[in-house]
């Protein structure tokens, strides 16, 4: 590991992602970060020529260095941040949020659909009469069962555009944050009748996408259907936006949802295929750079037809080190193949640091390389057959090892029989994906055999069964896990304190090790006494309906207005698994008046009761679109804060807001700030 950390392309990758991670956090104009890091460059060539003049590597030489990368992070994140240039559209005098705005957009990328809309992602080509860009979420409403919109039509549409909201509840899927890092900050709604079909663009995209259109119409006269031919887009085309959420579901449960992202594993295996193809070519003259640069352009051919997700793209640059490798004689160390390949992925989009699946991605590689040759090492079976299940069981377990704490982190579960679905799929996979691969080629020519197809859709449909049999065992499934990034560090540093000891047992190691686990054990604490001494009362925002969570420690009382209420459904869900509380403890129907410590909660429903004895309300909740005058509740009562949730009428609150304003008493709206917290 230690020599990892001394491979210079390491270390620059390093000080790069932390340039990333500060241009991400702290803005610095480009014309200031294109006068320093030009400045920077010319220090860096006058150190490097004087250290080379003298032979040696000095300190300032190193120095420069690595804050040349730092800046180079910072410089790649601000510049390839659309918000930051003046062509963005919403940086246009014109842009306006509160009218329509016309725009013509090309179709970039087609989404999963929900059950009311065909999604998109599009590219602002031009808005009003200015040249523009940057992307945009389109969300238009289904209206038949054909995808309205193919990548590379070109529309004209006239809207308003809306910015992406935050979550509204605590601990929420953050769906802002995660198109932010995709460069998409605003969103459209539109019918059918609101936009205008223009030419359709002949882009690379476009190409592929009609390939892909192309091979799936083939497939669907062959025979394939539903999650048969979701899950062969998936394995073959980098596209999964077609398999079920119930499938989908599956395959998370079971431990395989990386069997359905085209990855190294697929990459690695089309590179064997290839080669194996190219090799009468290493008999001729330049015959080897021939191949070479065949399997490569192939490659990268296929990486385009995928989709250029993250995985791919990090799978295809990794293996085209390899491939340059191999062609040269070259014995090239993985880990140096690794680092590199993201060094220049991230140079190219910084974007994708933030990507989970790119995370995830890299870190099941390096565990696979540095953690399985380690658990191999544990056990030598002397039966060939034993051997390989050995071998692909501690595969399995390094990259599991690897991803568990960010797993846990981001998805709060863990698939108990994660070893059982890849022991069994992992030694076909190969030939599934070899066969698949000259099943597409098949197809893109319009010569795939009837019987050929059936068989192979046969064939997928067993693996889907085999897996959703898998995942029907919930006791093996730990679900709504609590971890927080305090233990995800921790854990990741015991993991890595537990490798070097199996390496070389010392006292230095084993203080580490012991205060790796001190440090686990000093977190639990922490947040066990935080659980336990929390108190809040939270007024949560759902459309249409009213709920509100009386929290005394662990103790949680809900009181809701759904008599279908559960506590297995958003946002209540989240909620307990982002505090690590284990049930409700009882839940009722809404009560008129709450206390709270020192604050009196009138609760005003659609019968509009709000003068009660003896009751002067500091806080005065409005709940169901309750008919009354405002002015004249404000004017009784003097509230220090008034409330409206998700289940008032947004024509209704907006009144509501001018009367606050009037009186100049604040006014809470969860619709537009989030849920209510009274800490």
């Amino acid at each position: 590991m230690l020599k990892i950390l001394k491979f210079i392309p390491t270390q620059l990758t390093i000080c790069l992602v932390l340039g990333i991670l500060f241009g991400c956090y702290f803005f610095i104009s480009p014309n200031t970060l294109t006068i320093f890091l030009v400045c920077l460059s010319i220090a860096f060539i006058a150190v490097y020529l004087y250290a080379n003049k003298k032979f040696e590597t000095n300190l300032l030489f190193t120095f420069t260095t690595y804050l040349l990368a730092f800046c180079i992070g910072i410089a790649s994140i601000t510049f390839k941040n659309e918000q930051h240039k003046n062509s963005f559209y919403a940086n246009q005098q014109s842009f306006s949020e509160n009218e329509p705005q016309t725009a013509i957009v090309s179709i970039q990328k087609t989404l999963k659909e929900s059950n009311y809309s065909e999604k998109y992602v599009g590219e602002i080509l031009q808005l009003n009469t200015q040249k523009s860009s940057g992307k945009i979420l389109i969300n238009i409403k289904k209206d038949s069962l054909e995808a309205i919109l193919q990548v590379g039509d070109k529309i004209v549409v006239k809207t308003i555009f809306n910015e992406i909201s935050k979550p509204k509840n605590p601990y929420e899927f953050n769906y802002k944050n995660y198109l932010k890092n995709q460069q998409i900050h605003f969103q459209i709604y539109l019918n059918k009748s609101d936009y205008l079909l223009l030419k359709k663009e002949t882009t690379i995209t476009s190409i592929a996408a009609n390939t892909r259109n192309h091979i799936n119409n083939e497939l669907l006269k062959n025979g394939f259907k539903g999650d048969e031919l979701g899950v062969i887009d998936a394995l073959l085309l980098g596209q999964r936006k077609d398999i079920s959420s119930d499938l989908l579901q599956s395959y998370t449960n079971a431990g395989a949802i990386h069997i359905l992202a085209v990855s190294g594993l697929h990459i690695g295996i089309l590179l064997l295929i290839l080669i194996f193809l190219f090799q009468p070519l290493n008999n001729f003259k330049h015959g080897k750079t021939i191949a070479s640069v065949c399997v490569i352009i192939l490659l990268w051919l296929f990486a385009i037809l995928a989709g250029l997700s993250a995985s791919v793209v990090r799978a295809v640059t990794m293996f085209t080190a390899v491939a340059i490798g191999m062609y040269s004689n070259r014995a090239s160390n993985v880990y140096h193949t690794i680092i590199i390949s993201m060094f220049f992925l991230l140079l190219f989009n910084p974007f994708y640091l933030f990507d989970v699946g790119f995370q995830l991605s890299y870190l099941a590689v390096f565990s696979i390389v540095y953690i399985q040759p380690k658990l191999y090492k544990l056990w030598h079976p002397k039966i060939w057959v034993v051997d390989k299940i050995w071998q692909l069981f501690t595969v399995s377990l390094a990259a599991q090892l690897g991803v568990l704490p960010l797993s846990l982190f981001y998805f709060h579960q863990f698939p108990g029989l994660f070893f059982v679905s890849n022991l069994v799929i992992i030694p076909f996979l190969g030939i599934i994906l070899g066969v698949g691969i000259l099943l597409i080629l098949l197809a893109i020519l319009n010569i795939l055999p009837t019987p050929f197809a059936i068989a192979y859709s046969f064939v997928i449909e067993q693996m889907n069964n085999f897996i959703n049999w898998v995942s029907s065992h919930q006791l093996f499934i730990i679900e709504n896990i609590s971890f927080s990034f305090a233990l995800l560090c921790s854990f990741y540093a015991l993991l890595f304190f537990i490798l070097k000891w199996t390496e070389k047992q010392n006292f230095k190691r084993a203080v580490l090790l012991f205060f790796s686990i001190i440090a686990i054990q000093t977190i639990f604490i922490f947040e066990k006494h935080q659980l336990q001494t929390t108190q809040n009362l939270i007024v949560f925002n759902k459309t249409a309906e009213s709920m509100i969570a009386n929290r005394m420690g662990k103790k949680l009382t809900i009181e809701t207005s759904n008599i279908n209420f559960s506590s297995t459904k958003n946002p209540l869900k989240t909620y307990l698994v982002g505090t690590g509380i284990d049930s409700v403890f009882s839940s009722t129907k809404i009560q008129n008046l709450h206390f709270y410590k020192n604050e009196t909660i009138l609760i005003v429903d659609s019968l509009g009761i709000y003068n009660f004895k003896k009751v002067k309300p500091t806080v005065v909740l409005l709940i169901n679109s309750p008919k009354i005058n405002l002015d004249r509740l404000l004017a009784t009562l003097n509230p220090k804060l008034v409330i409206a949730d998700g289940s008032n009428y947004k024509s209704t609150t907006l009144k509501w807001a001018e009367s606050c304003v009037k009186h100049k008493t604040p006014f809470y709206n969860t619709m537009q700030n989030g849920a209510f917290i009274l800490n």
